[in-house]
């Protein structure tokens, strides 16, 4: 409730209500100054209200005091039960672990204000649990409740928690929540075989390192706690056999160590002994964690291939060996007890088994060929071996022949064979160190000497210096040379080796003369360039060929478009007749064209009825020499027509439709005369047209044309 010392009880004062909540939660009487909560308060939402309040004026509306601020708190009750935020919870205990070990620490929470009463004053109890767990009930620590507990007893447990508020007391309010207890596991169990011996049968033919059984021991324990290790304990036969942990199953796996010969031996005992890998002290007290069982191996017999006396042989034989020399030989047994004989073959792979042969019987290795070192120093290839009794039964070895080096081959220069020495060069100058290469294997110590030859000895150019370091120098013996007296020097040097037989070769060196500045830098070695009085460098040559290359596509384009003008003078002028010659160039549609003229007038009428012989066709046996009537002087065209015409209208052979048959008749003549120009007077000049005018409308064309040229003036044309 507000009150102002204003107020007298007459309704002169209004009070006023601002701040949090202020006309949604709590509301304030205008004239009494009451203040109300028109809805349910929660003090987990909001513990409490700023509010502020004032005393106005009815009629004035001006305020009477100051703005006065005040709080009101919410009172808390006991309306939250206890909440396990974090449940359900997850926890792990070692097995056979002692009472009171600590396993997990739960946590309620109450939301209530645990400021006021007992509302969030929790106790933890256990109502699912007991009596293998208990907890405290303040702290909520859980904890184990009995010792030994047996993970290979009961692996997983499952606690009910409660929390209850109010301290417990009646009528609080409770949560609950579940813990799922797992026990992990200790190595508190040892291995044990179930049984006591083992059995297993291994056939002789067994491969070293293959698993010929397997036995196993239980743990009952879990994880690292369960792996096993097994070995063999020292004692008959144990040194043949090995046996490994298979990490998946904790199986022990029996592998073959050495090969099994029934021959030999057909029964193995031993020992085997199993043990923990990951002890743990606390339980030594309950024995040894490991076990023993005893294992027999009978070796069961089968029909094994023969067998070689060495696993590889190495055999040696020189080059050139002549063909048939036996190098070596192999030799394979059958250990069965009924002994066979074996056979021998090359297991033939490629060409180089070729060069070789073996002994069916005896197993001797020959050569089959001449051999070389210096193509192939070595071979290696298979040999076979099979029992007589059982050719599938077969054994291979390597055989590796070495091809031993015979001194064939004399020593060379190795690169360069061409040297330059300057022009100012001194005596005893050494212009070229030369070494040696043998295509020879060469043995240790091998020594190659240098010198020049008989012949190039007494000459006073060059010498060769021997280093005895297998090199050599070429040295000059002259105060300087001259590229224009001699520009190369050929030296000959003899290279000898010290192998046996002794063999040397003569190499030739070139030796050409350079110009040289005075520190022996080599400036030029071409003898044009003696003659040359002033050198060019290379940008100054590509200068000048592009300007030459520039000047010859200069006069190309001047020629081509002189050409081009030329061509183009000719063909536009139209006064010339030569030019009007080659474009009127219409020879008519020949016999095609049937349109253009009546040729009916040209044919013969009587040739055609006095032939009947079809043309088109060529006679089998019919032939007629061809008769060739003399044509007398100046006779009319017509009968000369008239005479080829009918020569090749009765001539079977001939063509059919022969084009000097078809068109064989031009009438009686023509007004015009002859148009040839072999008949022409000599020049232009003397030519007078006016005549095509009286040859009528088809030659009106001409008649203009060449009236025109006649009325034009060719003295004038420059």
């Amino acid at each position: 409730k507000l009150h102002s010392d204003l107020d007298k009880g007459v309704g002169t004062v209004k009070y006023t209500l601002s701040g949090d909540g202020a006309g949604t939660v709590f509301t304030i009487d205008e004239t009494t100054g009451d203040i109300h909560a028109i809805r349910s308060l929660d003090r987990e939402e909001k513990p409490f209200y700023t509010l502020r309040a004032q005393a106005v004026d009815v009629d004035t509306k001006k305020p009477l005091e100051p703005e006065s601020e005040f709080i009101i708190k919410v009172q808390d009750i006991n309306d939250n039960e206890p909440k396990f935020l974090d449940g359900p919870y997850v926890a792990s205990v070692p097995e056979m672990s002692p009472v009171g070990a600590y396993v997990l620490q739960v946590k309620a929470t109450d939301a209530d204000d645990p400021t006021y009463g007992n509302s969030a004053r929790v106790v933890y109890s256990i109502l699912q649990g007991q009596p293998y767990f208990s907890i405290d009930p303040k702290t909520g620590v859980i904890r184990t409740a009995l010792p030994n507990m047996d993970r290979e007893v009961k692996e997983q447990y499952q606690v009910l928690i409660q929390a209850k508020d109010m301290g417990g007391q009646l009528g609080g309010l409770a949560g609950t929540t579940t813990v799922n207890i797992t026990l992990t596991d200790v190595n508190d169990n040892p291995p044990r075989f179930p049984k006591s011996i083992f059995h297993l049968k291994v056939p002789e033919s067994s491969h070293v390192g293959s698993a010929i059984g397997r036995i196993r021991a239980v743990d009952p324990d879990f994880g690292k706690n369960a792996e096993i290790e097994y070995n063999i304990v020292p004692g008959d036969g144990g040194n043949l056999f090995d046996i490994t942990t298979d990490e998946n199953t904790q199986e022990g796996v029996i592998k073959l160590k050495k090969p099994l010969d029934f021959e030999t031996k057909k029964a193995y005992t031993f020992k085997v002994e199993a043990s923990n890998l990951h002890l743990d002290h606390r339980f030594h007290s309950v024995g040894p964690f490991k076990d023993t069982a005893t294992v027999k191996i009978n070796v069961l017999d089968t029909d094994e291939p023969p067998v070689f006396s060495k696993p590889m042989y190495t055999m040696e034989v020189y080059e050139d060996t002549p063909v048939g020399t036996i190098i070596g030989a192999v030799t394979a047994q059958d250990l069965d007890a009924g002994s066979s004989s074996v056979r021998y073959f090359i297991d033939w792979k490629n060409d180089v088994d070729s060069y070789f042969t073996i002994d069916a019987t005896e197993g001797t290795i020959a050569t089959n060929e001449l051999l070389d070192r210096e193509s192939t120093a070595q071979y290696n290839f298979s040999i076979i071996a099979s029992k007589v009794s059982n050719p599938l039964l077969t054994s291979k070895v390597n055989v590796i022949i070495n091809v031993l080096d015979v001194n064939e081959f004399p020593p060379e220069i190795s690169v360069p064979y061409e040297t330059s020495v300057c022009e100012n060069a001194k005596p005893g100058q050494v212009i070229q160190t030369v070494t040696a290469a043998d295509k020879d294997l060469s043995p240790a110590g091998q020594r190659f000497s240098f010198r020049l030859s008989a012949e190039a000895s007494n000459k006073p150019n060059f010498t060769v210096h021997d280093y005895r370091n297998n090199t050599a120098g070429i040295e000059t013996r002259r105060n300087g040379y001259s590229r224009r007296q001699q520009e190369l020097y050929f030296l000959p040097v003899v290279i000898e080796d010290s192998s046996y037989p002794v063999q040397s070769s003569t190499n030739t060196m070139t030796i050409r003369v350079c110009r040289c500045d005075s520190d022996g830098t080599i400036l030029s070695c071409n003898v044009e360039a003696i003659f040359l009085p002033v050198g060019l460098s290379t940008g100054a040559l590509i200068a000048i060929l592009l300007c030459i290359v520039i000047l010859l596509v200069i006069v190309v384009l001047y020629v081509a478009l002189r050409r081009q003008k030329k061509k183009d003078t000719l063909m536009t002028s139209k006064e010339d007749i030569r030019d009007n010659v080659i474009h009127y160039d219409d020879e008519g549609g020949g016999e095609e064209d049937t349109q253009a003229f009546d040729i009916g007038a040209l044919r013969n009428p009587k040739v055609i009825e006095d032939n009947k012989i079809r043309r088109d066709i060529k006679p089998d046996s019919l032939r007629f020499p061809r008769q060739r009537p003399p044509v007398e002087d100046n006779t009319d065209i017509r009968d000369f027509i008239n005479q080829r015409l009918q020569e090749n209208d009765v001539d079977p052979t001939a063509p059919p439709y022969d084009s000097l048959a078809t068109y064989a008749y031009e009438g009686n003549g023509s007004v015009a005369e002859s148009l040839s120009s072999i008949d022409s007077l000599t020049t232009e000049a003397d030519q007078d047209y006016d005549y095509l005018s009286d040859w009528g409308p088809r030659f009106k064309i001409l008649a203009d044309m060449f009236g025109e040229e006649e009325s034009y003036n060719p003295d004038k044309v420059t």
